[in-house]
């Protein structure tokens, strides 16, 4: 898929990750839909990036994913407004072992909920183009982040849900490809502040810097990057991605047939 007059959707657009996002499809020809609960940073982003990019090539709209009415409503008013939806990158996500039913909502949830709107939007099935989602997962969703428990389960649904989706789509002759990334820590704040979020293994923060030690962090250009080929190459489907500062490449999986023993 050629980027230049497609229109995407990002999920927690506003900063960090899917700020990068948003602007790398931008820069290549997109247009792009910004939902966030932060107002005032996606307003100001907006005015920056249609200032930068044209009028009009930017929208902010103002959406909680964990809410059904909000993401259906800011969905219809990005295909009204663009008039078609034909990439949607679930990007909005939290860390907070604490409130670990809020992050479930958040992580997982609210990628079944993007996921399942895009398919309406844009199955080829129901008068729509086709497309790509790409689901933003974590390397804790290949292994676990032992000093948070959830976090991994929530990024480990996110990668599962998007294969599973993914074999759907194309046996219902969608049009839609589904894929997840899955970079390594990234320095946004959901990582800066995530010694004050651990919840009841704080006390084993210590091999969790071991492991961003081991890692490294990137930024978030290094990971936006990434989704390129996601979105533009037509043989990627129900492929994770993962990136880290030393490598980065797909994760082999096992094949599994419906003649395949459990």
């Amino acid at each position: 898929m050629a980027l230049n007059g497609k229109t995407a959707v990002v999920t927690g657009a506003a900063m960090g990750i899917g700020r990068s996002i948003a602007e790398l499809l931008l820069q290549n020809g997109a247009k792009v839909a910004i939902l966030d609960m932060n107002e005032t940073a996606g307003q100001s982003l907006v005015e920056t990036l249609n200032k930068e990019h044209g009028p009009d090539r930017a929208l902010f709209l103002l959406c909680n994913v964990e809410s059904e009415e909000e993401i259906k409503a800011a969905f219809q008013k990005a295909a009204e407004a663009f008039g078609a939806i034909d990439i949607l990158c679930n990007n909005a996500g939290i860390l907070n072992e604490e409130k670990w039913q809020h992050m479930i909502s958040i992580n997982l949830a609210g990628v079944i909920r993007g996921t399942y709107l895009a398919l309406e939007h844009m199955r080829k099935t129901n008068g729509g183009g086709g497309g790509v989602i790409v689901n933003i997962a974590s390397m804790a969703g290949l292994g676990p982040l032992l000093t948070c428990p959830v976090y991994t389960a929530t990024k480990h649904g996110v990668i599962g849900f998007t294969r599973a989706v993914a074999a759907a789509s194309a046996a219902s002759n969608y049009g839609i490809r589904v894929n997840a990334l899955c970079p390594s820590f990234v320095g946004t704040e959901l990582f800066t502040t995530i010694e004050h979020k651990l919840g009841q293994f704080a006390h084993l923060k210590g091999a969790a810097n071991q492991l961003v030690e081991k890692l490294g962090v990137l930024n978030t250009p290094e990971v936006a990057e990434c989704i390129l080929e996601l979105v533009t190459d037509e043989t990627k489907n129900g492929e994770a991605f993962m990136v880290c500062t030393e490598m980065k490449g797909y994760v082999p999986f096992p094949s599994l047939s419906s003649t395949d023993k459990p």
